[in-house]
């Protein structure tokens, strides 16, 4: 956490006018198309990760379905995560993310200005509300990220069990899945020097309808964290 305040607070002059939007934008998101506040939240992680000393190398953009309405699905090292997967992103994403996130500074901005949705994992009513709502907007063209670990893992780039739960959304809208596999994202969370860093982000093949609507959630869940940790493991990541 002190690095991601770090990286955003050296970078002055910058900051004070970013910040001010940031702000603006996340206390008035309808008055702002999606595609006005992505492009303000890419400006200001583009220059958070110069002042934080963070590189984003990204490969598979080529990815990333041209038609939107799909849900990316990531291993979870930390709050970093979405800002590494945000940098080389070419087109809009919202979140699904632990009601707790959503208080921490900055990304409490973020989040608003992405129109996130938080959960509360102990309301099974909320969770599933939330499922719906997010069913209902990648119907509708939105594309989403959630994370089918619930919450980071401490193991450096070894995730943990990927929860079929997860995957309902996907299942319910019938969109592609697209698998992420995050190298080295925790050690912009856990690092408090600013010693430079290079996060890994690998956006993979597609998983379409057609291909997972015979699957059980667990087994969804099952095969995007094999295709994760195969990616991982092909590219150093696997200690």
């Amino acid at each position: 956490m002190k690095r991601i305040i770090m990286m955003v607070l050296r970078n002055l002059p910058f900051i004070p006018m970013a910040w001010f939007k940031l702000c603006w934008y996340a206390s008035h998101v309808d008055n702002y198309t999606e595609g006005e506040r992505y492009a303000l939240l890419k400006m200001i992680d583009r220059r958070a990760n110069k002042g934080g000393n963070i590189t984003i190398d990204a490969h598979g953009v080529e990815n990333i379905p041209e038609e939107n309405g799909f849900i990316f699905y990531p291993n979870h090292q930390g709050l970093y995560d979405v800002l590494a997967i945000m940098a080389p992103c070419p087109v809009p994403f919202s979140v699904v993310a632990k009601k707790e996130v959503g208080q921490v500074p900055f990304l409490k901005q973020v989040f608003a200005c992405m129109k996130a949705f938080l959960i509360d994992r102990e309301d099974i009513r909320q969770s599933m509300q939330v499922i719906i709502n997010v069913t209902k907007e990648v119907k509708k063209g939105r594309n989403y990220l959630i994370f089918p670990e619930g919450t980071r893992s401490k193991q450096g780039n070894h995730p943990q069990e990927f929860k079929g739960g997860s995957f309902k959304a996907a299942m319910k809208a019938k969109c592609p899945i697209i698998p992420v596999a995050l190298i080295d994202s925790y050690k912009s969370f856990d690092t408090g020097s600013a010693a430079p860093i290079t996060v890994q982000v690998h956006f993979l093949k597609p998983m379409e309808y057609e291909e997972y609507k015979d699957m059980k959630s667990t087994e969804i869940a099952a095969e995007v964290r094999r295709r994760i940790e195969e990616t991982i493991k092909a590219n150093g990541g696997w200690d």
